[in-house]
């Protein structure tokens, strides 16, 4: 049953994948961010997006963040949209600007994995696209979605524009990347949703645990964090910004050097967070219960 039920839900998603290539870029994009601009609002997500810009914001002006609520609604919609058809939206499409691409040819003559990291920002499927088309062997992570015949559709969707990616679990994920590394190949890592473990940071102003594994591949391999962003412009037009990069110190305390590598890049995201607020994922869960338990209480309807 459980079998059946996967393949009924592939079915769907493989329909709606097809109809929204059809409809082309813009007008898909168009469509993704009416539609969940009209829905988002109406489910229970949207107690956690006021949530989060109460933490995020407390300063705020309440109808402020209610138009935020709604207008991150509209960017998300666009973006899922997007991602079914991402090889349209490819540096060579012309919708790409690139800002600090000298960087990245930096990393490609060089020689020298590094250790690509971001958070969920705009179209955040950009990022692994515009590291491939500058020639960057590179290992791409996701977390692989729960049904099988989902994720191989996703898989094969994001090949069609060269990501091959890759779903570490455990110890094995975690060896997949170390040979990654050895063989030259640099990885890309997200680093801003929840965490169970991993070292206690602060993400506007409140704790968070954050996942060590970037900071630690880079300790291990002696390479640089180098953090990227997108920001989405008019037209469903994009800015990609290849950061300065996030050297690490190793002072023979590891647990201390990961723990600044893991809170330099929360900050990181946290900076584009607030010159773009828009453009993140308000939609997870990100803070630990204790935080949100610690908001006065308040309606976080739309």
């Amino acid at each position: 049953m459980q079998d059946l039920a996967w393949r009924a839900e592939a079915a769907g998603f493989a329909v709606l994948i097809a109809a929204l290539r059809l409809m082309g870029v813009e007008r898909a994009s168009a469509f993704g961010g009416w539609l969940l601009r009209t829905l988002g609002p109406r489910t229970g997500t949207q107690r956690t997006v006021m949530r989060n810009l109460r933490i995020a914001f407390p300063d705020m002006d309440e109808a402020q963040r209610r138009r935020l609520a709604r207008d991150q609604w509209d960017q998300t919609g666009r973006t899922f949209a997007e991602l079914t058809m991402m090889d349209r939206l490819t540096p060579a499409s012309g919708r790409i600007e690139i800002v600090g691409g000298e960087r990245l040819d930096a990393i490609r003559d060089g020689g020298r994995p590094v250790v690509f990291v971001s958070g969920h920002l705009a179209n955040f499927e950009l990022m692994p696209a515009v590291i491939l088309a500058a020639g960057i062997p590179c290992q791409v992570t996701y977390r692989a979605a729960n049904n099988p015949y989902v994720d191989a559709m996703i898989r094969a969707n994001r090949a069609r524009y060269g990501v091959k990616l890759f779903a570490p679990k455990g110890g094995d994920g975690a060896r997949e990347l170390l040979a990654g590394l050895q063989r030259g190949e640099s990885v890309a890592l997200m680093n801003d949703q929840k965490f169970s473990e991993g070292p206690e940071v602060t993400f506007f102003g409140q704790p968070v645990n954050a996942a060590p594994g970037p900071s630690r591949l880079a300790l291990r391999f002696g390479t640089v964090l180098q953090p990227m962003s997108v920001t989405r412009l008019p037209g469903v037009r994009f800015r990609l910004t290849v950061h300065e990069p996030i050297a690490l110190r190793a002072t023979g305390d590891k647990s201390a050097d990961i723990a600044r590598g893991v809170q330099a890049v929360t900050t990181f995201v946290e900076d584009r967070v607030r010159e773009h607020p828009i453009d993140w994922f308000w939609v997870h869960k990100r803070w630990p219960d204790a935080v949100y338990a610690g908001l006065a209480p308040a309606s976080d309807r739309a």
